[in-house]
């Protein structure tokens, strides 16, 4: 029978301050989990499911501060002429790439990419782009989310679906991908957010469905103290990267997914 973590509830509590400090950073919250999950000798197939779980959590971060809003692109759906209603579908838009791409090559992605080596040459990859999206110093068109049309939503679907490799970052590929294409940088921020919400339920309700078989009371345990940690953890870092980018760049996410994907390498 299936068990819980290896390290109990201070694994739980370990991975839920990664997940929900790096989930809606551009440094891949999975890359750092699949890290710091082989670090704690967490790699048994409970551990794994546990690594997608918990970021419901940060999910529910997302839903808390964007509650009003989220209530009322809820009751716009149906709408599409109504500023929340063509929100709504334009995060519906954005979700599909992803969507599609993730149900085509999920069993790939978990055979062969979820090492700490693949994901190290990921965050390098990545933090060299943020690099040279940063410098490029490109004058934004969008700059609020009532503007973002069909063909932004799927541009940036598009640099979601990148994601799929671990360690390259849902949130990095969204928000770079969306300063390169033109958003200013606290939308694409609030866009990468909002976005995050389909695309994550989506992906833990796969997970959950197709393993099934691993859930038990102990695992579930440990699920639910990752997932409290991961959203309060999560909150925090929202409030505090919006307030950032009103003012800073990218930059030092990128010189330290580029340490780190180094530092890692240089372990293994």
């Amino acid at each position: 029978m299936s068990e819980g973590l290896s390290g109990g509830w201070l694994s739980a509590i370990a991975l839920g301050l990664v997940e929900g400090l790096s989930e809606f950073l551009p440094i891949s919250s999975t890359g750092h989990l699949i890290i710091a999950a082989h670090w704690l000798g967490e790699n048994s197939e409970s551990a794994k499911l546990f690594e997608v779980v918990i970021q419901l959590g940060a999910v529910l971060a997302v839903c808390w501060e964007y509650r009003r809003r989220l209530w009322n692109m809820a009751f716009a759906i149906g709408r599409p002429k109504s500023p929340d209603g063509q929100l709504a579908f334009v995060i519906f838009l954005a979700f599909l790439p992803a969507a599609f791409l993730g149900l085509l090559l999920h069993g790939v992605i978990k055979a062969h990419l979820f090492s700490p080596k693949t994901v190290a040459a990921a965050l390098i990859v990545g933090g060299v782009a943020i690099l040279w999206v940063e410098n490029l110093k490109i004058s934004p068109r969008i700059n609020t989310l009532n503007r973002l049309g069909f063909l932004d939503a799927l541009v940036i679907g598009v640099a979601q679906s990148l994601a799929l490799f671990p360690g390259i970052s849902r949130a990095g590929a969204t928000i770079i991908g969306g300063m390169l294409w033109g958003l200013e940088r606290r939308c694409a921020t609030e866009f990468s957010f909002l976005l995050a919400l389909p695309t994550m339920f989506a992906a833990v309700a796969y997970d959950l469905w197709q393993n099934q078989a691993l859930l038990n009371w102990q695992i579930a345990a440990d699920i639910a103290i990752g997932f409290v940690v991961s959203f309060i953890v999560a909150l925090i870092v929202i409030r505090a990267l919006l307030a950032y980018v009103s003012r800073h760049r990218f930059t030092p996410f990128g010189w330290y997914r580029i340490g780190f994907g180094l530092l890692v390498l240089a372990v293994l």
